[in-house]
Formats: C-alpha cells, sequence, structure tokens
C-alpha cells in the first residue's frame, strides 16, 4: 500500500505541474509575436523650443573647424613658405616617418608612404598623383605630423609644402609660396584626372 500510495501522490503532483504550466502558457505568458504591435506618438505641443542644451557657435568658433581648402585656392590662411624653411621643418618633424628626402633609401622600408616621386619608380606619389597643390596645404595642415596633427603653423605648412614641390621638381627651389600662387601651380597629374559629370542614372562617387 505504501508503494502505492506513493506511485499516487507522484502521478498527482506532476498533472498538477503540467496543468499549471498549461494554463500560464495559454494566459501569463504570451510570446512577443502573439502581442498586437503598438505605435507610440510622443506629445511634442507642451515641449519648449530649445532644451537649453550647448550653445550657439560663434563665427570664430566655425572658421576654426571649417578649414578646407578647394583647387582654386579658397579657404587658404594667410602665410608663406620657401622649400628651404621646409625642408628644416620636413627632416625635424616629417622624415622619421616619410624618409629623408621623401623617399626611401635602398633596402628601407618607410612607415608611411613615400611623397616624392622619381623617373624609374611607379609608386603613387605627391609628384605624380596629386592633382591640386592645394592639397597638399589641406592635408598637411589637418593630418600632419602623424603624432601631432594640427600642431603646425600656416607658414610652417606652407613651408613644407613648398619643400614637396620642391623636391618633386614642380617648382623652384627659391619659390616663396603663398594663398596668391600656390592654388596656380600646375600639378603634372592634373591632365589625366576627368570630372565624373555622368547623369541619366545612379550617380557614381
Amino acid at each position: 500500500m505504501k508503494t502505492h500510495w506513493g506511485l499516487m501522490n507522484r502521478y498527482v503532483v506532476v498533472m498538477a505541474s503540467a496543468m499549471l504550466l498549461l494554463l500560464l502558457g495559454t494566459t501569463g505568458f504570451k510570446s512577443s509575436n502573439s502581442l498586437p504591435r503598438q505605435t507610440i506618438t510622443a506629445d511634442t505641443s507642451k515641449w519648449p523650443s530649445t532644451f537649453s542644451f550647448g550653445k550657439v557657435a560663434t563665427e570664430q568658433q566655425i572658421d576654426s573647424v571649417a578649414i578646407a581648402i578647394l583647387p582654386n585656392g579658397t579657404g587658404l590662411p594667410p602665410g608663406l613658405g620657401t622649400p628651404k624653411e621646409g625642408n628644416v621643418i620636413y627632416i625635424t618633424k616629417c622624415a622619421s616617418c616619410h624618409g629623408a628626402n621623401g623617399k626611401a633609401a635602398a633596402g628601407e622600408k618607410l612607415p608611411a608612404p613615400e611623397l616624392a616621386s622619381d623617373s624609374i619608380s611607379k609608386i603613387k606619389t605627391i609628384g605624380n598623383y596629386w592633382p591640386y597643390a592645394t592639397t597638399i596645404f589641406d592635408y598637411v595642415r589637418r593630418a600632419m605630423p602623424y603624432n601631432a596633427p594640427g600642431s603646425l603653423t600656416n607658414n610652417e605648412v606652407y613651408s613644407i609644402t613648398a619643400y614637396l614641390l620642391s623636391a618633386n621638381n614642380i617648382i623652384k627651389p627659391d619659390m616663396v609660396i603663398n594663398a596668391h600662387n600656390l592654388y596656380k601651380i600646375n600639378m603634372p597629374a592634373r591632365k589625366l584626372f576627368i570630372p565624373d559629370d555622368r547623369r541619366g542614372g545612379p550617380e557614381v562617387r
């Protein structure tokens, strides 16, 4: 009898548990897929015109970050530089990555791209690939040197730009460059670039 009643008790417990799970599964625990979708619409009628976060940027603050330079010279700041001055700055702040003369020495692997082209190699550098001289100034000012981008003065950037142009035999070693003549320098590769002005379908950029 003890064995019989023990089996009966176990049977009752199992059945009761099964019924409880069935009941909960059909009422209390509904899957998210079975719930109706609710669209929440915020009442913005009582929102203030401003939440008092931040403040209006001044013209000076905007100018400090709006430093893009266009191929026609728009955006070039006051200043000037020469290849001779740029050579000194280049050796101090650029040569460790780009090589003493903008090129890798024999058997040397630079941690950064070469910047001066020659008549032998086909490596894409400033001298044989970049279409606009203003791009040199723009890129150096915002991104170089690698360990302290944005730390160069405008005169330093003009000087480094002049040195790189001279190292690529694009300008004379004694030329002074500034905002008035940098954009006028004709880069050898400019004629190799064709504007993508296709229309009539998805534009490629």
